[in-house]
């Protein structure tokens, strides 16, 4: 049976959004949001999980622009993408929302914007594009990660959960990270199946990295939430959305 975490990185946001939920919020706040195909909309009734994250932004003399990337994860494992444009008209003004389904069209609203040519000294760099910077490496921490290891692989209730060769390795663990790996947590459609999932990075003595992917669910008859463990990221997504199927 799952067990509550002492980690505070595994305490859920205060009020967590379901890919539904989260769906409405933007579409609600965007001026253009009459302009998605329907198509779009339908296929995100299926959502599992949501994440979102700055894609890139301009800021210069009380004029602003940021791009956002809401992505949803759908019950068949593919994934949809929406571009939220956010600036303002004047210096100063109140943010203005705008949502795209291409890329393209994103780009094209975004150099419609333009900047004034007369900036001041502290203007910023152009255009600071934050997915071309490197994903950071795991930051561990010594925390009785040996033991953190075992009390995984216990509270792991499927039967195809890492045995006890991954476990003798995870004994010798030195350090652990503990991360969310798909955004907030989400639910599966209309089944209203709470997911979560984790990756939990062991570093070695030798210096190798392991990681360990734990799924966070209620797919139970009775509603408790459930705790499987697999040995990669694709185990454990493809888990997830067997469940979702087998509820409709």
């Amino acid at each position: 049976m799952s067990v509550p975490y002492e980690t505070a990185a595994y305490e859920p946001a205060e009020s967590p959004e379901s890919p539904e939920e989260h769906l409405a919020r933007l579409l609600g706040r965007a001026l253009n949001s009459f302009e998605l195909p329907d198509e779009v909309i339908r296929r995100l009734d299926c959502a599992l999980a949501h994440d979102s994250s700055l894609h890139s932004a301009h800021h210069c003399a009380g004029l602003h622009r940021e791009t956002y990337r809401h992505t949803w994860l759908l019950a068949d494992g593919a994934a949809v993408t929406l571009w939220e444009l956010v600036h303002n008209a004047v210096p100063g003004g109140p943010a203005e929302h705008e949502v795209y389904a291409d890329e393209e069209e994103l780009q094209a609203a975004t150099g419609r914007l333009g900047l004034p040519e007369d900036t001041p000294d502290f203007e910023l760099p152009a255009l600071m594009r934050l997915w071309s910077i490197p994903a950071p490496r795991h930051v561990f921490a010594s925390q009785d990660s040996a033991d953190h290891a075992r009390r995984l692989l216990r509270r792991a209730e499927n039967p195809d959960r890492p045995g006890a060769e991954t476990a003798a390795l995870l004994a010798t663990a030195t350090a652990h990270e503990i991360t969310q790996a798909f955004g907030r947590p989400g639910r599966a459609g209309r089944a209203a199946l709470s997911y979560t999932l984790y990756e939990h990075a062991f570093l070695l003595p030798g210096g190798d990295e392991v990681s360990l992917w734990e799924v966070e669910h209620t797919a139970t008859p009775d509603g408790r939430h459930m705790c499987e463990v697999y040995l990669s990221e694709d185990a454990a997504r493809g888990a997830m959305e067997k469940r979702a199927a087998r509820r409709g």
